[in-house]
């Protein structure tokens, strides 16, 4: 039998009752689901909350699956709706860049603020799933940038941009999971795309070659020695003039070399600052790290380094102080 018959098999036990038959099929999706609904909500927890109740309701309407669309694009619009959901009750992710001035060179972070703020999404979840063969639309799509932009879109129309550009569906796909015209999916695309364009970074799509993969690896190495180092100098003649530094949940951040080299000779590399070690992974599509902090068995987990470079500098330097996120980024809890 093939592949599309056994397929057609699994999903009529599925949609018959059978829940050994539905949990293979919810596994064989659950990760590109769950990437469709961070994109939707900026939040790692969120989707991975919206996937599970996406799922339990797929199982407890399963006899409503009349075969019309694919099992697949069934489950995208279940998906979809519990997004939408939960956008009613918190409609964006928030930035520090976008709650208020940047700090003053030397001033100390203000305490944690407790608000919705946009969450990093490590790289091994992004590639268990099926993307775009375009590995530059896949970056696109999933970087920090795209997803502070997408904030400012309305659920809506936040949902017609992920469908059509992210997942390059066809229009009368979109129309039918967002029970939309397609008149009116084509015209809620146009205005998130004008959006867009004025959100997102002019330079954004100027991204670095193949043979500049080396160059990075070697900045990258000089960036995390000068950290683990506490060697100021050598970490600020890696950044560019226009660096920008954050750390939510604190709602301060820094703009420009000056004040986020006052930052580290005097506050991150201050007395009493302690040792901070540094573990690659991947976030977004940039280079992370998991930040540790103390020395040896003592080193626990501290913040999820996002690192943006653009022209052979360090251009961003995003600190998610969220160490419960550790775990899905396939970190240790602890450094031996």
């Amino acid at each position: 039998m093939t592949s599309i018959g056994l397929d057609h098999q699994l999903i009529a036990a599925a949609t018959g009752g059978d829940a050994a038959a539905f949990s293979a099929l919810a596994e064989r999706h659950r990760s590109e689901l769950q990437v469709h609904a961070y994109r939707m909500l900026g939040s790692l927890e969120d989707a991975q909350d919206a996937v599970q109740e996406a799922l339990l309701r797929a199982w407890r309407s399963r006899g409503t699956y009349d075969g019309r669309s694919t099992f697949r694009a069934w489950l995208y619009r279940i998906t979809t709706n519990a997004c939408l959901r939960m956008l009613e009750r918190r409609p964006r992710r928030l930035v520090p860049y976008e709650e208020g001035p940047p700090a003053e060179p030397g001033a100390r972070p203000a305490a944690p603020a407790d608000l919705p703020w946009l969450q990093p999404y490590p790289d091994a979840l992004v590639d268990t799933s099926p993307q775009p063969d375009d590995a530059v639309v896949t970056r696109e799509t999933i970087e920090l940038a795209f997803l502070a932009a997408i904030q400012h879109l309305p659920p809506r129309q936040r949902a017609v941009l992920i469908l059509r550009d992210a997942l390059d569906w066809p229009a009368d796909d979109t129309a039918a999971v967002l029970e939309m015209s397609v008149a009116a999916v084509n015209s809620a695309l146009q205005r998130a795309r004008a959006t867009m364009t004025d959100r997102l970074p002019e330079r954004r799509l100027e991204w670095a070659a193949a043979d500049a993969e080396e160059a990075e690896r070697s900045l990258l190495d000089a960036y995390v020695e000068a950290f683990e180092h506490h060697d100021d100098r050598r970490l600020v003649a890696l950044l560019r003039d226009d660096v920008r530094m954050a750390m939510p949940p604190h709602p301060t951040w820094y703009d420009g070399v000056d004040a986020v080299a006052a930052f580290l000779a005097r506050i991150a590399f201050g007395p009493g600052s302690g040792s901070h070690r540094f573990v690659p992974t991947r976030a977004n599509r940039l280079p992370a790290f998991g930040v540790y902090r103390g020395d040896g068995a003592d080193a626990t987990p501290f913040a999820i380094n996002v690192v943006e470079i653009e022209s052979g500098l360090v251009k961003g330097m995003h600190f998610f102080l969220y160490p419960e996120l550790f775990p899905a980024f396939g970190l240790p809890d602890s450094l031996r």
